[in-house]
């Protein structure tokens, strides 16, 4: 890739689209990143900087900072590169590994993605995936960096399955809460907003896990969980309610399950009654101990499964003892 080639096609079910690095020189062109990150997120307490600052920041320009926007195909009208038709977007800068060294050093920069996301009515056509691979191969082949980090939230199926088991990113930290209270449509202000820290080795192709049996196996699975029928937000729903857990296994590997949509629990539990709230709470708080303690023992998180059955589907993380 070269500075010719700012811009990728991307097709998925029929569709096109093209994904981009803005370049832009006006301020303005960065309000819509901010407009998407609200509509997403829609939590205005937490926002980017000033246009004109954003602008500054992009790498292009004077800073250090990565804007990726993904448009839709206009029939007809070729690519609309506006706010109508800009249906994801990424952004991430350049940070550094070791503080006391900060800058002084190329081989002690990593780049730090901070932000992705896609409006909810384009999910489903593998654009988050699609944005990811950009970024890399930009962060690899224009930065000249060899390591991205991220966050996420540990209990979304989603990005558990984006983020280890398909770009097999590693888990370098637990993070309590590192962003305070944090509301809006994916998080809830009364649940702690968790983090796993993760490192994405982008020199190296994921490796992929030889299983050699059935590893979903009930004595490995080190959470119990009920499927429990509860009056939700909007009516009747089933849910993933966690129980017991066992935070010090005697086997390996080990399997920790998690919700398969904690974004749908979420909301569905968002109700008056104290014992429905708690649900996302319990798995919070359960798997925090859960995952603080296995990996204080020497347990790695190596990869994400489904499990699919009949009418049920179970998400679990595989992780191995070192």
């Amino acid at each position: 890739m070269s500075l010719l080639e700012p811009q990728r096609i991307f097709e998925s079910k029929g569709l096109k689209f093209l994904l981009t690095i803005e370049d832009s020189n006006d301020p303005e062109d960065y309000r819509k990143y901010e407009d998407l990150r609200e509509e997403i997120w829609a939590f205005p307490e937490d926002h980017l900087a000033g246009t004109r600052n954003l602008l500054c920041e992009n790498f292009l320009h004077e800073g250090g900072s990565l804007f990726i926007a993904a448009y839709h195909e206009e029939p007809g009208l070729g690519w609309l590169k506006d706010k109508h038709h800009l249906v994801g977007f990424a952004y991430g800068f350049v940070g550094v590994k070791n503080k006391a060294i900060a800058f002084r050093d190329q081989t002690n920069l990593w780049f730090y993605a901070q932000f992705l996301g896609v409006k909810e009515e384009w999910q489903g056509y593998g654009l988050g995936i699609a944005i990811k691979e950009f970024q890399r191969d930009i962060v690899r082949d224009w930065f000249g960096l060899d390591f991205i980090v991220c966050t996420y939230d540990p209990l979304t199926a989603v990005n558990a399955y984006r983020n280890v088991h398909y770009f097999g990113m590693k888990v370098l930290e637990y993070r309590i809460a590192p962003y305070g209270e944090y509301g809006g449509r994916l998080n809830r202000l009364d649940i702690p907003s968790d983090r796993f820290f993760m490192g994405w080795d982008i020199t190296r192709l994921p490796k992929k896990l030889d299983l050699k049996e059935d590893i979903i196996k009930s004595e490995r699975i080190v959470n119990q969980v009920d499927l429990v029928e509860v009056e939700g937000k909007d009516g009747s729903i089933r849910l993933e309610v966690i129980k017991e857990i066992n935070p010090s296994p005697k086997v390996s590997p080990i399997l920790v399950r998690i919700p398969v949509d904690f974004y749908s629990m979420l909301r569905a539990t968002d109700v008056a009654s104290s014992e429905i709230r708690r649900i996302p709470l319990d798995w919070r708080l359960k798997t925090r101990e859960l995952f603080l303690s296995l990996f204080k023992q020497g347990y790695s998180l190596v990869d994400f499964l489904l499990e699919r059955k009949l009418d049920e589907t179970r998400a679990y993380y595989l992780l191995i003892k070192e």
